[in-house]
């Protein structure tokens, strides 16, 4: 299986990002992407779509997002035209605010789908509407411009409006995204959900409550798509919001305990120490060093 690096389209190692109107008259080799993720807007025609051991039919209208570990082909294209934007997650860095990392259909569409599609419980797709197709068109078409001119501040202003896009297209899947059974909006209700949250002292009834759902379920999924259950997932965020405190701060490890979440500091220390393998007190140490 072939794998294509980023730099096949662009060796700007400054501005990871690449956009391009595509498409493909025969079949497409099965490949994955090294160092990238590929968000595809499926612009004419339609194209049977492997993703990993998934088939599907993909057609004017449909947009999606592959991650860099999964494998994808196109086959039997028919007047098949597509856009493809390819990017590294690091030019987002500065751009994604914490709303958009705890809304639910950011976290469906670009965390959980890319790497979950070949599920057999997840066979997500999102197609558009003819109206918002419309739009999406139109928004494309000014990205790839303004990537060809190449103005004053043009990286700028594609991060600013990949960021847009992305933004917009969560706030449709959240609205109009289909799933066989829900699991990514109910896990992805429940993540933001944790993460919105995870300073507060939220309950697994509370999680499960938010996502409309049991707890056997909630714990069935996570385990399903995490390897882990909610409440470490929980206590991990809280330990990774400690070390940061611990590295950036002269707070006491009993204040840094309860700006984290834990509302006892002789747990937060048994379990920093579990995690760690050594006390808040030396992890401050070392990082000083």
């Amino acid at each position: 299986m072939k794998k294509i690096p980023l730099r096949w389209f662009t060796r700007d190692e400054e501005f990871p990002f690449f956009i391009q109107y595509g498409g493909h008259s025969e079949d497409f080799y099965l490949h994955k992407h090294m160092d990238f993720a590929e968000l595809v807007v499926v612009l004419h025609g339609h194209a049977t779509h492997i993703v990993d051991d998934e088939v599907s039919f993909i057609k004017k209208g449909h947009v999606f997002v592959i991650s860099g570990e999964t494998s994808h082909a196109y086959k039997e294209p028919c007047d098949f035209k597509i856009c493809n934007i390819m990017f590294r997650p690091e030019i987002l860095q500065h751009h994604l605010g914490s709303d958009l990392l705890t809304f639910d259909g950011y976290h469906s569409m670009f965390v959980l789908e890319p790497f979950y599609r070949n599920s057999p419980s997840e066979k997500s797709q999102m197609v558009m509407s003819l109206n918002d197709f419309d739009y999406i068109e139109s928004f494309i078409a000014d990205m790839i411009n303004e990537y060809h001119l190449k103005q004053p501040a043009y990286q700028t202003l594609l991060t600013s409006k990949l960021t847009e896009l992305i933004v917009y297209l969560s706030r449709y899947h959240q609205s109009n995204g289909k799933s066989s059974d829900g699991q990514f909006m109910h896990l992805a209700a429940a993540i933001s959900y944790i993460e919105d949250h995870f300073l507060e002292q939220i309950t697994l009834e509370e999680i499960a409550s938010h996502c409309n759902i049991s707890i056997r379920h909630l714990n069935r999924i996570f385990k399903s798509f995490y390897q882990t259950s909610p409440m470490a997932y929980l206590k991990r965020l809280r330990l990774e919001r400690a070390c940061q405190l611990l590295r950036l701060t002269d707070l006491s490890i009993t204040q840094v305990s309860y700006q984290s979440g834990f509302n006892d500091s002789n747990y937060f220390a048994r379990q920093f120490r579990k995690t760690y393998k050594m006390s808040p007190k030396l992890f401050r140490q070392s990082e000083l060093t």
